[in-house]
């Protein structure tokens, strides 16, 4: 169990003494789900870290205008949304389901303020991470830009995505997706069918399957 501990990303560096000492004060909650089980919901109070020890993650994003679901893939070992535990909104903003067998490890937020937080290896490793969220997101804004049909979609699903790279599934009507990004249906799907001939999407019904969004994001006409 230290060695698996000891690879979270937010306790990465720590000795085992201190993790003992740890170990000792704070409450670790270990679970397992199975496959389709949610975990936690978009919306729902963050009130704990959760991290994903064994196992694949999906992560369901629905618009408040009920216009489109993007789902996502995320590999353990993955902490959830360690940035929404604190600021303005203490909410999820995505929900999140075990995609197959998965083990998680929860850690209420008291503990964090009272015990984790005096460790420096853990404040620092809490600082990367929000900090790295917060240059990812203001780079997809800095080079969010209008262009052409083509570009319009990938900037869509980048501005939207938690990572970006990996399988993605965006489930949306063609009209909707069109008053979206401000073009014609027409467009949107001309555009569309060029990326599947490319194999870079697969569309069915409602629904467009981005085996690889970081290799959409680098196609070039």
């Amino acid at each position: 169990m230290y060695d698996t501990l000891l690879e979270l990303p937010l306790l990465q560096g720590l000795g085992r003494t201190d993790l003992t000492a740890i170990l000792e004060k704070v409450k670790f909650h270990f679970d397992k789900y199975a496959p389709g089980s949610p975990i936690v919901g978009q919306g729902d109070k963050c009130d704990k870290l959760i991290f994903i020890l064994k196992g694949r993650i999906r992560s369901e994003l629905i618009d408040q205008k009920k216009r489109y679901t993007l789902d996502e893939f995320i590999n353990a070992p993955h902490v959830i949304e360690p940035y929404s535990l604190f600021g303005m909104t203490t909410n999820y903003t995505v929900s999140y389901y075990a995609d197959t067998e998965v083990s998680s490890v929860t850690i209420n937020k008291e503990y964090i303020l009272t015990e984790l937080s005096k460790y420096k290896i853990f404040q620092l490793n809490y600082l990367n991470i929000i900090s790295n969220y917060a240059q990812s997101l203001q780079h997809k804004l800095l080079n969010a830009h209008l262009g052409d049909t083509r570009e319009k979609i990938i900037n869509f699903l980048q501005m939207r995505c938690l990572n970006q790279s990996g399988e993605k599934y965006l489930h949306i009507r063609m009209e909707d997706f069109a008053i979206m990004i401000d073009d014609t249906r027409i467009n949107v799907s001309r555009a569309l069918n060029n990326l599947q001939d490319r194999g870079l999407v697969t569309l069915s019904r409602g629904e467009i399957y981005i085996p690889d969004l970081e290799k959409l994001s680098k196609y070039k006409l």
